[in-house]
């Protein structure tokens, strides 16, 4: 029991104050694939605590570190301790956090297969109604409305409205164009449907809802940052402000969007690296962080 006190403990700190903290912190728009990161080891972390203290309350009567070694039988690795009786209560812990494992896999795979076929009809649609261009590498498509956009995936491609080609300056259009590729080329759709999967299992919780947010304008401005090792501020500051109206189709990676103006005070703002011995502490704690459960966990055992 004191292994599972420990264990709430360690959730509520992750779970719930985690989150505030790193929202208040000035560092992740300095360093925003990091802060992505961070965002996806803490949600990573929190579910490894939840399916340890699931296993921990389903064998109670075991010290923490000893139901471990039983879990770790369970799923085949001998770690040179004896077999954990196979009765209900431990049957019942490893179902526990076999259950939470998979859950958490199936919202991973059908947020992927959704955004897939929502993509897919999305895409025909803009091939039988746009036109591709070469000279842009993109599909241009009739609207009134200056906007950009990817699909990305398999067959990935860029939308651009035929009005964003005659508002647009070259160097605007060009700093667009490389936005959405780098949307592509960086396959952020991938943890963008990580953290969604973590929220459809942990819909309440503040750590959840904030990292599906966060991942979601952080990506933009990874994306941001790529465009900016070519183009300068003012082309993709300008281009932006141009889209901020545009409407982006579920599934897609728009240049605009509703965190334009976020990001418009940080592309148009002092550039302020991120110092190289926070890059180290943060990937350090980053890489320490998914162990902390077990650590939490087995602390009241081996004391």
């Amino acid at each position: 029991m004191t292994a599972a006190l420990a264990l709430l403990g360690y959730l509520a700190a992750v779970g719930l104050a985690a989150p505030y903290v790193l929202l208040r912190s000035r560092w992740p728009h300095r360093a925003p694939a990091l802060a992505a990161a961070v965002w996806h080891v803490l949600a990573l972390s929190f579910s490894t605590g939840v399916a340890l203290l699931a296993y921990c309350l389903a064998a109670p009567t075991e010290h923490m570190h000893a139901s471990l070694v039983g879990l770790l039988h369970s799923c085949g690795l001998n770690v040179g301790a004896g077999r954990a009786d196979p009765d209900t209560a431990h049957q019942l812990a490893v179902a526990l956090p076999t259950a939470l494992v998979v859950a958490l896999a199936a919202g991973f795979a059908r947020h992927l297969l959704l955004a897939r076929r929502t993509r897919t009809r999305h895409r025909e649609a803009v091939d039988l109604v746009g036109r591709h261009s070469d000279l842009l590498r993109a599909t241009v498509l009739p609207y009134g409305t200056p906007a950009a956009y990817c699909l990305p995936g398999r067959r990935p491609r860029i939308v651009v409205s035929d009005a964003a080609v005659r508002r647009l300056t070259p160097a605007q259009l060009a700093a667009v164009l490389a936005h959405e590729q780098a949307h592509i080329a960086g396959r952020h759709h991938l943890p963008l449907a990580a953290a969604e999967a973590f929220h459809s299992v942990f819909r309440r919780l503040p750590l959840a809802r904030h990292a599906r947010e966060q991942t979601a304008l952080l990506l933009e401005m990874v994306a941001d940052d790529r465009v900016l090792r070519g183009h300068s501020h003012e082309a993709l500051a300008t281009a932006m402000y141009e889209m901020a109206a545009a409407r982006t189709p579920k599934g897609a990676f728009a240049a605009g969007g509703h965190t334009v103006l976020i990001r418009l005070r940080r592309v148009l703002g002092p550039r302020e690296a991120a110092h190289p011995a926070l890059w180290g502490s943060v990937a350090v704690g980053s890489a320490a962080v998914p162990l902390l459960p077990l650590l939490v966990a087995c602390a009241p055992g081996l004391g």
